[in-house]
């Protein structure tokens, strides 16, 4: 999928999110700058997160080159998603749960119920309510789609496992964070929520490293 700029300051990001908390301030610091990147456009990046649900990274990349093998090694239209088979998709090594999801995202486009182009222009609360409307696609999955293919700034995951266990080690928490004490403790992150929840992935490949 294409990079595209991000849509908004990430100086200005790293900038507010030094003067936040301390927490941040240092993490900020360790790390460096801020370097999301933004890819693709709403419907290709849902089918890529179905393909990549629950998998693996090299298991899920195979079956989604053998998956673009059967549309001419390109994403399928709408159309041609909403018309394909289980039997078809599970050449590809495409399970039969996520064949019946990724027809609702093709059924969902292909109806007009969803657009790039709405996507793009709604707000945050507006896409999840919208995307979440196809089967299979939960709350982290449109969290992940406003942060890394529509660049939303303030995107808080809190469903996501990496956000929660690397806010618990960097603010002392005795256990992971409920959502409601992960939306007090980035009050101060607030516009650039977004950019706080990359320095906290970032924190646990420090650790790694």
């Amino acid at each position: 999928m294409r990079r595209r700029p991000l849509p908004y300051d990430a100086e200005a990001a790293r900038k507010h999110l030094l003067k936040s908390d301390h927490v941040m301030r240092d993490l900020v610091k360790r790390v460096g700058p801020y370097e999301m990147e933004v890819r693709g456009k709403p419907y290709e990046s849902l089918v890529r997160a179905i393909l990549y649900q629950q998998l693996a990274g090299p298991a899920a990349a195979a079956i989604e080159r053998r998956f673009l093998a059967l549309f001419g090694d390109r994403i399928p239209t709408p159309e041609q998603l909403a018309a394909s088979t289980d039997e078809v998709l599970r050449t590809a090594g495409v399970s039969r749960q996520k064949a019946g999801y990724l027809r609702s995202i093709g059924e969902h486009f292909e109806r007009g119920h969803l657009s790039d182009r709405h996507l793009m222009r709604a707000t945050d609360d507006e896409v999840i309510e919208a995307v979440t409307q196809i089967k299979g696609v939960g709350r982290w999955t449109a969290d992940m789609l406003l942060m890394f293919c529509i660049g939303r700034p303030d995107v808080l995951p809190v469903g996501d496992l990496g956000v929660q266990s690397n806010m618990r080690a960097a603010y002392g928490l005795d256990a992971l964070p409920k959502p409601d004490q992960m939306i007090e403790i980035a009050e101060p992150w607030r516009p650039y929520r977004s950019a706080a929840s990359w320095y906290l992935w970032r924190r646990g490949d420090l650790v790694t490293l």
